[in-house]
């Protein structure tokens, strides 16, 4: 039995599809089951409720052997360590409790780097892993870059203006991972019973590639002009306040961004195993331009 949490996230109804399609017996932890696709709620166990909350765990961990664990986005928390480790602490617990043998994470990359201890959610992130390495459980932490898909929510700004932002300089290149290749790294860990200990899997993309790359790919691919607009540190977090999120957690956000353009994403060296497929540009082709079309 594999457990997934966050089964309607970006990542996780992909990992859902890709183990479903695979054969494999599933049982998800869902805040909202009836946000699951009818096609899956009829094929998967569901727990109702969240996956912080100590009864939800004890019972959907019940008789697992796998569970694919990634924190939803807590816009609104306390502080980012909250966000994801106090988040954690009951589902760590859980594990010991329940015998579950092995835990495959979303996490980010940054370890071992100068700058990841003060780089918002990833130095939370981070912590995370920990506690739950701790537990003793054989762990894989999924070790990420920023997001293709992240950019899709600057599709009107993209489609009407021609602009996209973000508060990092516009040229210093870094990997990038599209989520269909984070989801394919976790299902390939979480239907392989072979592994033990803990380790980090990374997933980087093909290539390095800076914003303004990205401008000129999405131009291309587009058939408008598109470029990437720095936004100053200031006018980001009052952004990021202006649409509800707590004040530590859009520094977290904040931080984060400041830590990748220190370099916090390039402390790993690409090798075959985490060289991901999609490219950029092949994204903007299969995800992006649709989706520009769709909102038109």
């Amino acid at each position: 039995m594999i457990v997934i949490t966050a089964p309607t996230s970006n990542i996780g109804h992909q990992v859902v599809e890709n183990l479903l399609n695979a054969g494999e017996a599933l049982r998800v932890i869902a805040r909202e089951p009836t946000r699951l696709a009818p096609n899956v709620r009829e094929r998967v166990e569901v727990v109702a409720g969240t996956h912080a909350d100590t009864a939800v765990v004890d019972e959907a961990f019940e008789g697992a052997d796998s569970v694919f664990w990634l924190v939803p986005s807590d816009p609104k928390a306390e502080s980012a360590e909250a966000s994801y480790v106090d988040f954690s602490r009951p589902a760590c617990a859980a594990f010991k409790r329940r015998g579950v043998k092995r835990v495959v994470a979303i996490s980010a990359l940054g370890r071992g780097t100068s700058v990841a201890a003060n780089a918002g959610h990833v130095t939370a992130s981070l912590a995370m892993c920990d506690l739950i390495a701790a537990t003793g459980v054989d762990f894989r932490a999924l070790t990420l870059p920023g997001f293709m898909d992240n950019t899709l929510r600057q599709v009107d700004s993209i489609r009407d203006r021609g602009v996209f932002n973000w508060p990092l300089p516009g040229d210093p290149k870094n990997p990038m991972c599209a989520t269909r290749d984070i989801a394919a790294a976790a299902t390939r860990l979480l239907l392989d019973a072979n592994w033990s200990g803990t380790g980090d899997v990374a997933v980087l993309g093909p290539e390095d590639i800076s914003l303004n790359d990205m401008a000129e790919i999405m131009t291309g691919v587009l058939g408008k002009p598109v470029r990437f607009e720095q936004t100053p540190d200031d006018v980001f977090k009052a952004q990021m306040t202006g649409f509800g999120m707590s004040e530590p957690m859009a520094q977290a956000l904040l931080d984060m961004a400041v830590a990748k353009s220190r370099g916090l994403d390039n402390g790993v060296r690409r090798t075959p195993e985490s060289n991901s497929p999609t490219s950029f540009r092949q994204w903007c082709e299969d995800t992006l331009k649709p989706a520009v079309l769709r909102s038109a």
